[in-house]
C-alpha cells in the first residue's frame, strides 16, 4: 500500500503536476451578499513572476472573475530563471525563456500595470507607484522575489562592479553578460563561481551552472577550468549526482572547494577575497551574494526574520506583522526542507489565492493545504536529474512540512529526465501565464 502510494506521488511530480495535492476548497459563494462583496473586492498583486502571476490568475479563476485583480511589475515580459543556465552556454536563446503577461489581461481580465511600487501604506491600504498616483486595495499580495545583500561584499555596492561580476540569479541582462564573458574568455582561463550560504534562490542552480559552463568549455575551450567556491560545507542539493556528473563528463575541469565565505572582491586583480582562504584570481568571476526578500518587502519592514525574510501564516500567506498583506515565493521564511523555487512559488500562490478568495467571500479556508516541490537540473549534454517532495500543513509546527515517504531523487542523470525538465518548464510557464 505504501509503495503504491509513493509510486503515485512520484508519478504525479514527474508528470509535471502543478496543482496543490488534494486541492483547495473551491465552492462558489452560496449567498448573494458574498457574491456582492467579491464584486467590490480589490486585490493588488506586486511581482509578476511564478508566484505573483499565478496568484493573480487563480484569484480570477477561483472567484469566477468577480474579484478586481491588478498585477504590477515594471517589466513588460517575464524572463524565466529555470533553464537560464542553458542560455549561458548557448544551448537556448533568451527569447525561449521570455514570456508575455498579456494573456492574463485578455483571457482573465487582470489589470496589468508596468510600474514599480515605491511605498506601501498598510493602515490606509494604499500603494504609491513610481510613475505617480496611488491605488487602494482590500488585499495586497507581494511576490517580490529576492534582492542581493551587497553590504556583505562592500566593493560590490558599486553598480558598475555589479555589472562586471554578475550573479545572473535574475534571468535577463545579467544572463547575457555572463554568456558574453564566457565566450570571450581565453582557452586556459578560469571561470569562478562564488556561492553564498543557504538559503538562496534555487539551491542546485549554481552547481548546474558549473556543469553547463564546463559543457561549453569542454567543447570550445578545453584547456579551461571551472572553480566552484562554496560558502556551504557541502553541495546543497543533489550532491552525489553533481559529483558523479563532474567526474564522468568533465574530469579535471571542475574543482569544488567548500567552506569558502566571500568577504569582498578586488576588481583590479579580478580576484575573490575570502574570510579564511587565500584570494582567488579568475578570468570570469560569477559572484552570487547572500540574498534577502525583494526590496519592497525590505523597505516596508515586512522582512522581520533576521531582516532578510518575511514571516507568514502558511494557511493564508498573510504577513504575521501586517494584516491584509500576503507574501509568498522566494521572499518568505520557510523550513529548511522547502526550497526557494518556481514550483514551490506556484503551489504557495494557489493556496494564497484560494485563501484570499474564501476570506473575501466570508467562507472557511482550507486548513490542510498541500503543494509539490520538484526541481530539475541539467548535468551533462542533454541529461537531467530531479529531486522532489510533497509538502503539507503541519498543525504542530504551523508550517509546511514534507510528507513522509514522498521524497524522490534520481539515481543518475539521463536523457529522459532532460526531456521531463523541458516539459516541466513549458507546463509551469503555461500554468502561470496562459
Amino acid at each position: 500500500m505504501q509503495n503504491s502510494r509513493r509510486k503515485f506521488l512520484e508519478q504525479s511530480l514527474l508528470s509535471g503536476y502543478l496543482g496543490t495535492i488534494g486541492g483547495n476548497l473551491l465552492a462558489n459563494p452560496s449567498s448573494q451578499s458574498s457574491s456582492a462583496a467579491l464584486k467590490k473586492a480589490k486585490v493588488i498583486v506586486v511581482g509578476g513572476g511564478f508566484g505573483g502571476a499565478t496568484t493573480a490568475k487563480y484569484l480570477k479563476i477561483y472567484s469566477g472573475g468577480k474579484i478586481d485583480v491588478t498585477l504590477i511589475d515594471p517589466a513588460q515580459n517575464f524572463i524565466s530563471c529555470p533553464l537560464s543556465n542553458l542560455v549561458i552556454n548557448g544551448q537556448m536563446e533568451i527569447s525561449d525563456l521570455t514570456k508575455s503577461r498579456l494573456e492574463l489581461e485578455r483571457k482573465y481580465g487582470i489589470n496589468i500595470v508596468n510600474d514599480t511600487v515605491e511605498q506601501i501604506m498598510p493602515e490606509a491600504r494604499k500603494i504609491l507607484l513610481k510613475q505617480g498616483g496611488t491605488m487602494s486595495y482590500d488585499k495586497l499580495v507581494l511576490s517580490p522575489g529576492i534582492d542581493m545583500m551587497w553590504e556583505s561584499i562592500p566593493t560590490m555596492k558599486d553598480p558598475a562592479i555589479q555589472n562586471r561580476f554578475v550573479h545572473a540569479m535574475k534571468a535577463g541582462t545579467q544572463t547575457l553578460i555572463l554568456k558574453k564573458q564566457l565566450e570571450s574568455m581565453e582557452d586556459g582561463g578560469v571561470f569562478a563561481i562564488s556561492i553564498p550560504l543557504a538559503p538562496y534562490r534555487c539551491p542546485p542552480s549554481p552547481y548546474e551552472r558549473a556543469s553547463q559552463v564546463a559543457h561549453y568549455l569542454k567543447k570550445f575551450k578545453p584547456k579551461s577550468k571551472v572553480l566552484v567556491l562554496d560558502a556551504n560545507a557541502e553541495i546543497t542539493s543533489k550532491a552525489s549526482l553533481f559529483k558523479r556528473a563532474w567526474s564522468t563528463y568533465y574530469p579535471n575541469m571542475i574543482e569544488y572547494r567548500n567552506n569558502h565565505t566571500l568577504v569582498d572582491v578586488d576588481p583590479a586583480a579580478s580576484a575573490l577575497l575570502f574570510e579564511v582562504q587565500d584570494d582567488v584570481k579568475a578570468s570570469v568571476l560569477n559572484v552570487i551574494p547572500p540574498m534577502r526578500a525583494g526590496d519592497i518587502a525590505h523597505r516596508t519592514k515586512l522582512a522581520n526574520i533576521n531582516q532578510r525574510w518575511c514571516e507568514v501564516d502558511f494557511l493564508t500567506y498573510e504577513s504575521k506583522i501586517m494584516p491584509n498583506i500576503h507574501v509568498l515565493g522566494d521572499a518568505i521564511q520557510s523550513s529548511t526542507q522547502t526550497p526557494k523555487s518556481a514550483q514551490v512559488a506556484n503551489g504557495q500562490a494557489k493556496i494564497c489565492a484560494s485563501a484570499i478568495y474564501h476570506l473575501l467571500a466570508d467562507l472557511p479556508i482550507d486548513k490542510n493545504p498541500n503543494f509539490s516541490s520538484i526541481c530539475y537540473s541539467i548535468l551533462g549534454d542533454k541529461t537531467g536529474a530531479h529531486i522532489s517532495t510533497l509538502h503539507h500543513f503541519d498543525k504542530n509546527t504551523q508550517s509546511m512540512a514534507v510528507i513522509a515517504g514522498s521524497n524522490s531523487i534520481s539515481t543518475t542523470d539521463n536523457p529522459k529526465e532532460y526531456l521531463s525538465a523541458i516539459k516541466w518548464a513549458n507546463d509551469i510557464w503555461a500554468d502561470t501565464f496562459i
